[in-house]
């Protein structure tokens, strides 16, 4: 009884079913009689034989139930109908046609496939109906198909993501796995690009065929095996991917170390891999998939969703919702917000085409006259509330929305994160889709990473069954303490020893990891044809070696081929130079204290006073006149007495006084200056450099040595000396040799090397040579490594770990012993203790400017006195030599001092001799001058002038004697004129 009620019970709704279906199919089929509504019928071509075909297939019934049941009734109805293309190209691309020509559909919804989707754009765009295909091929470009419209994110759109995923991590190489067909080909160019952008470089390209068995899967995992590199971005479809994780597991590539990154291909559609797979085969693996905003809509429109798959499918397991089943739904609502945007009550047929006998059936489809309105409408829409999120077509594209990391974690994905293009890797999103936080690499690094590690691995590895790093050695002669390579002649086991050697081998073993490596010497000869360093790094560009070692300097040049660790040495290069003789013994070492361009301007400025003091005195002064050949004496001895002070001639002009007290000055500091320099000289010994520049060498035209196989060459050359001049060396011994014999002799005056070379060469020839500057900055000796090679960061963390530790001091002291106490002068010229004219520029330019004073404003004066003469019609010659008589002539320049009784208590006052000469001119009878007044002339006694020099006193019998007959005289001739 109660199977029947049962039984009963199942026929029932059976029945119910099969009545909502048929009246659900109706409209489907486009049995519609209401008049009052336009149809538009839109084809729909999908693969119904896949999982996501029947996805898109549900979405889109349900997009148009949704949009029916909102539209007012006199909207238009939209019809569609479906094809299926049964993953066929031709199938595909025959669904297309009979939709066009028998149908005449005004859009077309799908292929999804990319291959299938080539042929019906160009049938679109013949036609002139829109293709709104979920196709992801980058090869399908919106701007070379004007109809078509991309209602999905093309999978170049990720690849940043992906980028910034390995950039997070600090991996240099990956790999990338992809399927051999135009789905993963077109995403290769563009995963390319975004890795270079971040400086990592694409090691190898693995491509697998779809239609490859699990052998050849198999042994293509186990060539990745012998690599490097342990970093794999995987860009397969599910199914075939599902059998490369399970052959990777098999290989062992699913444990520690390893690292996996799958597309969003596959991130998107997990749901559709078995969960056996997952839990065996997957865990650890980082993903990116579109980012979905978990809203109450989608959550509603889900179980809907879940109801009407089962109603279609009934035969068939539930299959999840994924996003290009939310990309068809907000497909199908903005096609049909266009078409109710741009249709009316009466939908235009297609144009057809002339009748002509020569017309293929392509031909003869006609063009469609809605379809131009429709692409207008569609290419620049927006859904705000799309169930996928922001769905934005500009110009025919989808807009990129946020992506997601995911990581696989036991059954199912778990996110870690989220990126944009705008801000990068983030830890949390907005509600509007942006970021809220930075995330750092901690908080990415919350992964739970193959092999239930949770340390993010490095990328690569040497591979256990893989050969040795080989790691190039310079094999040349000299210099061993830095390096020495020895072959034995019988095993050819090379041994290398050294500074540089040892420093490698401590790095190499502070590695967190064994690096197995063998030496390979290469030979270092100075010869135009014989490799150098820079040939050696164009090796390792090359990939003939996987590293290099040795006194090796990091220089830009070299840079563009190799990647340098961080330096293990000091930086820089500078020259040594002779020690000249001890100058104490040197006969002249007095004129040494001052530089000659200094001895030349003191004599000249000497000369130059001597010259204006002659010309401000020579007319007031009688020390200052006299025959010719006396006055140019007095012009020379008068200066150079200031010298030391003993001028003993009195001056008697203000303009004199200045000038001296500014050249008195002068000459104090100059004294006290030479007389330092001359007492430092003679009292401290001191080790001077032949050359204090290396400019002087270029002057002189000296030889310059360097070291063999040096780029010091090169940049010698590039400091403008002569090629010619160059001569190289292997040891130290060739270096003292060359330097003691000097250019003249066959050597060189100066070494030009690299620091550390320079140091080890004065340790051992303290006394004879000095370092002079400057130094020119280098980068100092480092390791160098192919570029992209990801062993150079971990290799420069060992060398700063190795210089932080007491190793590095004990390995100085086993090869290049103590320093001694060579003095050495870095990074500054040797300067010479001669004094400059440079330091007394200022002294110079004052004395210049104020005896330049003196003499202008005395000139002058000198010409407003004698303005009478100018004034004349005389030739200017006749006036010049008037000029230079009248300043020839002496000047009476002393003051009258009259007798005056009224004043004082009656004593007398000397008349002065001058007003005694000046009355001549009121006693023209007088005699100038008497015996009695030419023996007080040369008595010496001077008239009392204002400047106050007179040396005779008065109250002095020849004072008496003089100016009594000078009073008789004068009382003597007013009698006579009374």
């Amino acid at each position: 009884m109660r199977s029947s009620k049962c039984h009963f019970l199942i026929v029932l709704i059976q029945f119910v079913s099969i009545i909502s279906l048929y009246h659900y199919m109706m409209p489907i089929k486009g049995e519609d009689n209401k008049t009052s509504v336009a149809k538009v019928d839109v084809g729909i071509i999908l693969d119904l034989e896949t999982d996501m075909g029947k996805v898109m297939h549900i979405s889109i019934l349900l997009a148009l139930d949704d949009y029916h049941a909102t539209a007012s009734r006199s909207a238009i109805r939209i019809v569609p109908h479906l094809r299926d293309s049964k993953k066929d190209d031709v199938e595909a691309a025959s669904a297309a046609i009979y939709l066009l020509k028998d149908v005449q559909v005004q859009a077309i919804f799908g292929p999804q496939m990319s291959t299938q989707t080539d042929f019906v754009i160009d049938l679109g765009n013949r036609v002139k109906v829109p293709i709104i295909s979920p196709a992801t091929s980058p090869l399908l470009t919106v701007k070379e198909n004007p109809f078509f419209i991309r209602g999905a994110l093309p999978s170049s759109s990720q690849t940043k993501a992906i980028a910034a995923i390995v950039k997070n991590f600090d991996w240099k190489e990956v790999v990338i796995i992809y399927e051999d067909s135009p789905f993963g080909t077109g995403i290769v160019p563009h995963l390319t690009d975004a890795l270079l952008e971040i400086s990592t470089s694409v090691s190898y390209r693995s491509v697998i065929s779809p239609s490859a068995n699990d052998d050849q899967i198999l042994s293509e995992l186990y060539k990745l095996q012998t690599m490097q590199t342990r970093v794999f971005i995987v860009h397969l479809r599910p199914k075939l991917a599902k059998r490369l994780f399970l052959e990777a597991n098999k290989a062992g590539m699913m444990s520690d170390g390893y690292a996996w990154i799958i597309t969003d291909v596959l991130t998107s559609l997990l749901d559709s891999v078995d969960t056996s797979v997952i839990e065996s085969s997957m865990q650890g693996v980082l993903g990116v998939k579109p980012y979905v905003p978990r809203t109450n809509e989608l959550i509603n429109y889900t179980k809907r969703w879940r109801r009407r798959f089962r109603q279609e499918y009934p035969d068939m397991d539930i299959v999840e919702l994924n996003v290009f089943g939310l990309w068809a739904y907000d497909g199908i609502t903005t096609l049909a917000k266009a078409v109710e945007k741009v249709g009316g009550t009466t939908i235009p047929k297609f144009k057809k085409a002339d009748n002509r006998e020569y017309l293929t059936e392509l031909d003869a489809l006609g063009t469609s006259e809605l379809g131009s309105l429709l692409l207008n409408s569609m290419q620049n829409t927006a859904l705000k509330t799309g169930l996928s999120g922001d769905f934005r077509i500009v110009d025919g594209e989808l807009q990129p929305s946020p992506y997601e990391i995911m990581n696989i974690i036991g059954k199912a994905e778990r996110n870690t994160g989220f990126w944009t293009e705008k801000d990068g890797i983030s830890c949390k999103l907005k509600t509007n889709g942006k970021t809220a936080a930075k995330c750092n690499n901690k908080e990415l690094g919350n992964i739970f990473w193959p092999g239930e590690s949770t340390i993010a691995p490095k990328g690569w590895e040497i591979p256990t069954s893989g050969k040795k790093l080989r790691v190039g050695v310079p094999d040349k002669e000299g210099l061993e303490q830095f390096l020495k390579v020895e072959i034995d002649s019988k095993t050819q086991e090379v041994t290398v020893t050294g500074f540089c050697a040892d420093v490698f081998k401590e790095v190499i073993e502070s590695l967190p990891y064994a690096l197995p490596y063998e030496f390979i010497p290469f030979q270092i000869l100075d010869s135009p044809t014989s490799p150098d360093f820079d040939v050696l790094a164009y090796k390792l560009f090359s990939e003939k070696f996987d590293a290099m070692i040795g006194d090796i300097t990091i220089s830009a040049n070299r840079s563009k081929y190799v990647d340098f660790t961080l330096p293990f040495t000091e930086s820089g290069f500078s020259a040594v130079v002779p020690v000249k003789d001890d100058d104490r013994k040197n006969a002249w070492i007095f004129v040494k204290p001052l530089k000659s361009e200094l001895w030349v301007t003191t004599g000249a400025f000497f000369v130059f006073i001597g010259f204006v003091v002659w010309v401000l005195e020579h007319r007031v002064n009688k020390e200052f006149r006299g025959p010719k050949r006396e006055q140019v004496g007095m012009i020379f001895w008068f200066s150079f007495s200031t010298l030391v002070f003993a001028h003993k001639e009195r001056v008697t002009s203000n303009f004199t006084r200045f000038v001296l007290i500014v050249w008195v000055f002068v000459v104090l500091v100059l004294t006290s200056s030479y007389t330092a320099s001359l007492t430092s000289m003679l009292t401290a010994q001191k080790i001077q450099p032949t050359i204090t520049d290396l400019n002087d060498l270029i002057k002189r035209g000296e030889y310059v040595g360097y070291q063999k196989g040096s780029f010091v060459r090169g940049v010698l050359k590039s400091m403008k000396f002569d090629s010619t001049k160059f001569r190289s060396y292997s040891t130290l011994e060739e270096y003292n040799d060359a330097l003691s014999k000097g250019s003249k002799n066959g050597g060189v005056g100066a070494i030009v090397d690299e620091l550390p070379y320079l140091r080890l060469f004065l340790n051992k020839y303290c006394r004879k040579y000095i370092m002079v500057g400057p130094t020119y900055k280098t980068a100092g000796f480092g390791f160098a490594f192919p570029k992209g090679s990801p062993l150079v960061p971990d290799v420069s963390r060992a060398v700063l770990k190795v210089m932080e530790g007491e190793f590095m001091n004990n390995i100085i002291q086993k090869w290049f012993g103590n320093e001694t106490d060579c003095p050495r002068i870095d990074g500054m010229s040797i300067t010479s203790d001669s004094l400059t004219l440079d330091s007394f520029k200022g002294l110079f330019v004052t004395a210049g400017v104020s005896a330049g004073s003196a003499l202008l404003l005395f000139f002058l004066n000198f010409l407003y006195q004698n303005r009478e003469i100018l004034a004349t019609d005389d030739s200017v010659w006749k006036k010049l030599s008037a000029i230079a008589k009248a300043f020839d002539e002496e000047k009476d320049n002393s003051n009258s001092m009259s007798e005056n009784p009224s004043e004082g208590n009656g004593s007398q006052t000397t008349t002065p001799l001058a007003e005694s000469e000046a009355s001549a001119e009121v006693l023209p009878d007088l005699p100038l001058q008497s015996l009695d007044i030419r023996i007080f002339d040369r008595l010496g006694a001077s008239s009392p002038v204002a400047e106050g020099f007179s040396t005779t006193e008065h109250g002095t019998p020849v004072h008496e004697i003089v100016t009594a007959t000078i009073e008789e005289r004068l009382h003597r001739a007013i009698q006579e004129m009374s």
